[in-house]
């Protein structure tokens, strides 16, 4: 074995430690986020409600119906950022990309809002909605994208920032209009776990499932659009046909995330990035772990947003733009400046 295969081999050791040791913090974050709260419960009492049949106690109570599915939803939810955010800065080529940059979340948002609108009681179908608007949100940044005479990556993010813009205020003009029947929608729009269920977890896990694995199956292929669209192109890489999978994953996880939580944004911009230092920019490895980052940030945030000003409850979407806004402004002047 020459020195280039043992340091392959070296490389590879090292990636997969640091995914189980991610898998280990996202575990332990669950963990406090399940114990950690206005009102702070102890392991056993975990442990307790967890072999309890029947839960009688109001800690059990708490934990099992409010806690544990409230966490795991934002788990998810912050994967589901992470893993969109690392497939649109994959393919544009652009670290500062992410679904709530290119105007992927405003549609969700939107398409969300619609439903809430005309079927204020049909809850059941929101993530359909969200992941409708997030679709045609995606299409129609991608037929833009494809008009000539420019870079198809410059046209998608100056598309995706204009039509944000507009999505956005329509989204404000249809909350002012039925202030009446839209009472969650300020909440819900500024990113928020408030009240999320097991309801809100079953709905999200399918919609994980299909964009992560999705993403994970074409991940070697994103490699190849770091080397430029000729060259990608000339290796065999299909790049309408990806770039549209891509827009299609990006959506789907984008969309349910925002269906489940509300707009919570920068966590896609900010887990893979972080992520990025870590391990290096082979999505192969590079997507599962910012898919973790994801998980860990939003947990964490929702325990800051719980327990800040407690017994007052901030909305995650908050705190995540706190603390993602200065990370977005460090990264853009410091590529600036390179």
């Amino acid at each position: 074995m020459n020195r280039l295969e043992i340091s392959a081999v070296e490389l590879r050791k090292y990636r997969s430690l640091v995914l189980l040791i991610a898998t280990g913090v996202l575990i332990f974050a669950i963990l406090l986020g399940i114990l950690i709260g206005t009102t702070r419960y102890s392991f056993g009492d975990l442990l307790s409600t967890i072999g309890e049949q029947h839960i009688s106690t109001t800690a059990g109570r708490i934990i099992m119906n409010i806690r544990i599915p409230r966490i795991l939803t934002g788990v998810l939810v912050g994967i589901n950022l992470a893993i969109a955010g690392v497939m649109l800065q994959a393919m544009l080529r652009n670290p500062m990309a992410s679904p709530n940059v290119i105007g992927v979340n405003s549609g969700a948002g939107l398409g969300a809002v619609i439903m809430m609108t005309l079927f204020p009681h049909s809850l059941t179908f929101i993530p359909l909605a969200a992941f409708a608007g997030a679709m045609i949100t995606s299409i129609l940044i991608y037929v833009i994208s494809e008009i000539p005479g420019q870079s198809r990556t410059v046209h998608i993010v100056l598309a995706g920032v204009a039509i944000s813009s507009l999505l956005k205020a329509v989204t404000s003009a249809l909350m002012m209009l039925n202030s009446d029947i839209l009472e969650i929608t300020y909440s819900w729009l500024q990113g928020s776990l408030s009240g999320r269920g097991w309801n809100e977890l079953t709905l999200i896990v399918p919609y994980t499932l299909v964009g992560s694995l999705g993403a994970i199956f074409i991940s070697p292929k994103l490699n190849l659009f770091s080397l430029g669209d000729e060259t990608a192109s000339s290796l065999g890489l299909r790049i309408r046909l990806y770039r549209f999978l891509v827009m299609i994953l990006s959506s789907v996880l984008a969309g349910s995330a925002i269906s489940a939580a509300g707009t919570i944004g920068f966590i896609g911009l900010v887990a893979p990035h972080c992520a990025r230092i870590v391990i290096g920019g082979d999505n192969r490895y590079l997507l599962p772990l910012s898919g973790i980052f994801g998980g860990i940030l939003l947990v964490f945030s929702d325990m800051l947003a719980r327990t800040v000003f407690k017994p007052v409850e901030l909305s995650v979407g908050i705190v995540t733009a706190i603390l993602g806004a200065p990370f977005f402004l460090w990264l853009l002047f410091g590529k600036a400046k390179r």
